[in-house]
């Protein structure tokens, strides 16, 4: 495809006199400058907000993303890795440091509150109504419910959108019903990994998707994009995504890995000695890599913090440097045709630290609990504002409820108000709908 359709945008829009931005600039400003990314400032990473001002928010996390993105970028022009392509391929598929940093900078806009309990939540209350998902909700908080333009959201270029369609397959297609559990009578009581959405973009934006962002791809090509892998046991799985995706995924990977991994042992939630029994029997994921875990314990958990970002620095830089580009001869658009992996042994020592990561921390109890409360929180939101929308939603809020054209338009603008709350904001409308406490129409959200 050429150039110029992917610099297009759904709605054409006059350009400001003596503006001298290139198209992915244009893309970089609406994103920095939007509603939706200030929120994450107030929206969980994976330690609850409100105890310590030092571990990552949504915002920070994003915000590392797009410094490991624009790395990763960098290395693959310059650096040296097997069958790398040549200089004029590199020149024509490579984003510019614009266009990636505001595909990574946008990837996680979708999240609601508190995190996968909140994800999980919505998707429990919008079972009957097309579902939730957080990469889904990204993409249309960008294409229709940010405030840039009256329909089209922020009205972005064809390339960063599929840049940030990491899952190109619809909630309809990648759902099996078989995978959810059943839903007990109080639903916020529900086990949470047996009611994870598919990972998909929803129903809602399928003309988003096939209309405009594949619309220039050839048939064959957007037949294979659209494939899945399917599962009798799990949802389907799509089985591709663009180049641009691909670099932010593993942008994502290397960060939430290593950070969240760096946050936790700052906060003493995960020590040396775990380091220590985690590794035991476990040396040649670091034997391959020409390292030892006792000298990355050392560093890591030294009382010198210096020494311990010096080394987190170290990882992410060895990762970013075994990145490389893989051609896959089935397509024919280069932007889907080539896509970033991580080089063996580096992937799987990275899976290894993230390991640890996921047992001591996102599975604690301390941090399950939140995840439960919120799970909870948005639920009973949900619920009441669902059961008396013109009571309870917002004037505007409410005025888009009263157009939509059905139950399932209807329910997913309760969705989109709720997934679009901070942490904090989720909080207090709760306690000003159920606490018992008299309360004011004076309190402020």
């Amino acid at each position: 495809m050429e150039q110029k359709h992917w610099e297009e945008r759904i709605l054409k829009q006059d350009r400001k006199s003596n503006d001298s931005r290139h198209e992915y600039e244009r893309d970089f400003s609406r994103l920095i400058h939007s509603s939706a990314f200030r929120r994450l400032q107030a929206k969980t990473q994976v330690l609850g907000l409100g105890e310590s001002d030092f571990y990552r928010t949504r915002l920070t996390h994003s915000m590392e993303v797009a410094q490991i993105g624009t790395g990763i970028k960098r290395h693959l022009k310059k650096g040296t890795y097997t069958n790398k392509p040549n200089p004029e391929t590199l020149d024509n598929i490579l984003p510019s440091s614009a266009l990636i940093n505001a595909i990574c900078l946008a990837h996680d806009l979708g999240h609601p509150p508190f995190g996968h309990g909140g994800e999980v939540a919505l998707n429990i209350c919008m079972r009957e109504f097309g579902g939730f998902e957080g990469n889904g909700q990204t993409l249309r908080i960008l294409t229709k419910l940010e405030k840039y333009t009256e329909k089209n959201g922020m009205n972005l270029t064809r390339r960063l959108l599929l840049g940030v369609l990491k899952y190109p397959i619809s909630y309809s297609a990648a759902r099996n019903g078989s995978f959810y559990g059943t839903l007990p009578e109080k639903n916020w009581l529900a086990k949470a990994d047996y009611q994870k959405p598919p990972k998909c973009y929803l129903d809602s934006e399928k003309d988003i998707v096939e209309k405009f962002i594949l619309d220039k791809l050839s048939k064959k090509d957007k037949d294979h994009f659209v494939g899945l892998e399917f599962s009798s046991t799990k949802h389907h799985k799509p089985k591709f995504h663009s180049l641009d995706a691909s670099i932010m995924e593993l942008a994502d990977d290397i960060s939430y890995s290593l950070h969240d991994f760096e946050d936790a042992i700052s906060l003493k939630l995960i020590t040396l000695e775990h380091w220590k029994i985690h590794n035991d029997n476990k040396e040649h994921f670091f034997e391959k890599c020409g390292l030892t875990s006792h000298t990355i314990g050392q560093e890591l958990f030294s009382k010198d913090s210096y020494r311990r970002k010096e080394q987190i620095g170290n990882l992410v830089h060895q990762f970013i440097t075994s990145i490389y580009l893989q051609e896959n001869k089935i397509f024919e658009e280069p932007l889907l045709r080539w896509n970033a992996f991580m080089a063996e042994p580096w992937d799987s020592l990275r899976e290894h630290i993230f390991e640890l990561v996921f047992k001591k921390v996102i599975k604690s109890t301390n941090v399950q609990l939140l995840e439960f409360k919120g799970q909870k929180i948005v639920i009973e939101l949900f619920e009441a504002l669902s059961s008396d929308p013109k009571r309870l939603l917002p004037k505007s809020t409410y005025d888009k409820y009263d157009q939509g054209k059905d139950n399932n338009e209807k329910m997913r603008v309760i969705c989109d108000y709720v997934s679009g709350m901070t942490d904090e904001y989720a909080t207090r409308l709760y306690e000003k709908i159920y606490a018992p406490h008299k309360g004011s129409i004076f309190d402020h959200l």
